[in-house]
């Protein structure tokens, strides 16, 4: 587990079934599960899974992906996106944007 996280990827998951252990290794630190093992919420999900493909995210278009919420509430999960180390911010007020740390 020690050299996963020395060479940023996250620590593996290890099963016991019908006396197998099995280990299993991820190379993406930003996969789905292991975001959820965070404690993100699926707005902060999907906001990552942006990032990922597009390369960054602006609140305007976090918008047009998580509609329900107000837009307060979406610079609450960006922000605290960034204070978990997952992202980091570019930029001030209207121009900011944020990409992955």
């Amino acid at each position: 587990m020690e050299k996963c996280r020395e060479q940023g990827f996250p620590e593996p998951d290890f099963e016991e079934e019908y006396g197998v252990i099995t280990v299993r290794f991820y190379k993406d630190k930003w996969n789905e599960q292991n975001l959820k093992k965070l404690g993100l919420n699926e707005r902060q999900i999907k906001a990552v899974m942006y990032v990922k493909e597009k390369k960054s995210i602006n609140l305007s278009f976090f918008k047009t992906i998580v509609s329900e919420v107000s837009e307060k509430t979406l610079y609450r999960d960006l922000q605290e996106l960034v204070s978990k180390g997952i992202l980091k911010e570019l930029g001030k007020k209207r121009g900011r944007k944020y990409e992955l740390l």
